[in-house]
Formats: C-alpha cells, structure tokens, sequence
C-alpha cells in the first residue's frame, strides 16, 4: 500500500463519496429548515408511525442525548408530538405532524432526485453489482470496526 497514493485508498473514495452524498442533502434540506438529523428521524417516524426517542436514536446512528435535542428541535418547530407512551408512562413516543408530514413530502421530493440521477449514472446490472459492492464495502466496515473497549482479531 505504501506505493499507493492516499487518494486512490477504497477509504478515501468512500469517505469523498460519503462527503458529497451528504453535502447534497444539507443544502437541499437548508432550504427546509432542516438538518441532515431532523430529516433521517421524519424520514424514520413516516415508515414507523410512532418510535421512542431511544428507538429514533438507534435508527439514526445517533446517542439519545443528540436525539433529545434533535427532537426537542423538531418538536419546537411544529413537526412532530411527543406524548406518553400508555406502556411506560417516563418513555415519550413521538409522532409527525401534518407539518411534519407536508415538509418531509417537499424535501424528499428534491432528496429523491439525486437518487434517481444515480441510479440513471449506471445500467440495471451495474447498478445491481454496484449496490453489492457498498453492501460488501460495509459489511467489512462493520466487522473491523473494533468492539468498546474490545480489540478486532
């Protein structure tokens, strides 16, 4: 590897991807008002109706502390409720609003679009091979990804 510039390392084209994928959404969400973290926990809340914040937080790749605040922002901005859950009455259940519901529908409107501008950069079967190419790429990452305080083999 030592002959290999750092630019060509699989990381890094990863990381430069990873970088522009999400550099697209923050200025496309901008425009909404909303943060690349406020959007993933709408998007998460209209497929499951209803989460916990320690649900949104797993789902989000997020601690519940940055959940709270995140949903605290949502909550102060109209988009979603949060109300006791009739299991645990200390556990708060959040939910859309139609407000949440409108501003979703319009930014993901726009987030699609480069969805589908990728998927138009290759033929099905690329596509197909690409897309398992990143699912290999990250199943990798998540098996050297050491344990905490644990060490990888």
């Amino acid at each position: 590897m030592a002959d290999v510039p750092v630019e060509e390392y699989l990381c890094t084209r990863i990381r430069r991807a990873e970088q522009a994928l999400i550099g697209h959404h923050e200025a496309v969400l901008r425009g909404y008002g909303l943060t690349m973290p406020q959007y993933t926990v709408l998007l998460a809340l209209s497929r499951e109706e209803a989460m916990s914040g320690a649900q949104l937080a797993r789902a989000c790749g997020v601690t519940q502390q940055s959940m709270a605040s995140v949903l605290t922002g949502l909550q102060n901005k109209g988009l979603l409720d949060r109300r006791p859950s009739p299991v645990h009455a200390k556990v708060l259940i959040a939910t859309l609003t139609d407000a949440g519901h409108d501003i979703l529908d319009r930014a993901y409107q726009e987030v699609i679009v480069l969805e589908r501008a990728l998927t138009d950069r290759f033929t099905p079967a690329e596509h197909r091979q690409f897309c398992d190419l990143l699912d290999r790429a990250t199943a990798t990452l998540v098996e050297q990804t050491p344990e905490r305080g644990g060490r990888t083999q």
